[in-house]
């Protein structure tokens, strides 16, 4: 049987003192002294005496711990960004609670409501694609624990955010495409609740509108994410009076529905895409995607447990300004043509 840990109370017991001297005893309290201090370490030592971590974190009001909620853990952009996070955290000594939304808001609301009772120290978060209030997170501002956003941000600035510059990121894309001498371009966007679609259609507009070409708004196409959502938005462009010859599509796996739907049409040959993520996989395919923008996940992620640290151990800090870090993004070329 599994002999109970040694207590203050116990080392005091045996020494005749009172508990509140072994403790100031162990943290070399100038008030015990030298001879007593000897004695409580050397009796701790030989009962193997060990600190109760749990009443040390209360007595700081720290638990060293930060939770981290996303969309999908199994997402090849979030996994990458979870290293990051994970390696960040563990050099400061933190422990990281991942909980995944399934891009979901009213599981997203639980989950906060479950971080904030299990008393973490600060908050990542990438939002659902159905989030759309954020009233939620006003607990955690309440409590004056620290919450910071990331790829997926809410669509104002007083908030602590990383975000990429995806705007800047879909002119480079839509000017390739034009180069490529493609003259209509149709977008398949996320929904109307993210700010990243929103930022992706006015790159796409902005490049479509420096070209001299006129904005036809019917050729951006908003969806759930899902593969039939990416479907009825492809069938949409099939039937469309300006049938487009590229896309860009809102990241590589809405890249991925889109092939796959357009070989059983036997019509892939017909389209160009360009897509978000560069995820690794996308090299492999027999039809991949021309061109991807690489958001660059790890930095993302490294640049946001890093504010949220920082605002940790500074809690002034939130009261005179807001982290907004930006990210640039790089457009990968895919094409083995060029």
């Amino acid at each position: 049987m599994q002999s109970k840990p040694t207590t203050i109370k116990e080392i005091a017991r045996i020494l005749n003192i009172s508990p509140s001297s072994v403790s100031r005893g162990l943290h070399d309290h100038p008030s015990i002294g030298a001879v007593t201090r000897e004695k409580i370490k050397q009796l701790a030592k030989s009962l193997n005496y060990e600190p109760n971590k749990a009443a040390i974190l209360f007595q700081k009001g720290k638990t060293y711990t930060i939770g981290v909620i996303l969309p999908e853990l199994s997402e090849h952009f979030f996994s990458i960004a979870i290293s990051a996070i994970e390696d960040e955290a563990i050099k400061k000594n933190y422990t990281v609670i991942f909980a995944q939304s399934h891009d979901r808001y009213e599981q997203e609301v639980k989950l906060v409501e479950k971080m904030k009772n299990q008393r973490v120290d600060g908050l990542l978060v990438s939002i659902s694609k159905d989030t759309s209030n954020f009233d939620h997170f006003e607990k955690f501002n309440s409590f004056n624990i620290p919450v910071v956003f990331f790829d997926r941000i809410p669509p104002f600035k007083n908030v602590h955010y990383v975000a990429c510059r995806l705007e800047a990121a879909t002119v480079k894309a839509v000017n390739y495409l034009l180069r490529k001498g493609h003259r209509s371009i149709g977008m398949i966007n996320g929904p109307n609740t993210l700010y990243a679609s929103e930022e992706r259609k006015d790159g796409y507009k902005q490049a479509i509108t420096f070209n001299r070409l006129k904005f036809d708004p019917s050729l951006v196409i908003n969806c759930d994410l899902t593969e039939q959502g990416t479907i009825d938005a492809a069938k949409k462009f099939l039937n469309h009076k300006r049938k487009p010859t590229a896309i860009v599509a809102f990241n590589d796996y809405v890249a991925l529905f889109l092939i796959k739907y357009f070989k059983k049409l036997n019509v892939i040959n017909n389209f160009e895409i360009v897509s978000y993520a560069n995820l690794p996989i996308i090299s492999y395919l027999d039809h991949s995607p021309v061109a991807s923008v690489e958001q660059y996940p790890y930095l993302q992620g490294q640049k946001a447990v890093n504010i949220l640290l920082d605002l940790i151990h500074s809690p002034n800090v939130k009261s005179q300004a807001y982290y907004n870090t930006i990210v640039d993004a790089d457009l990968i070329i895919n094409d083995l043509r060029e």
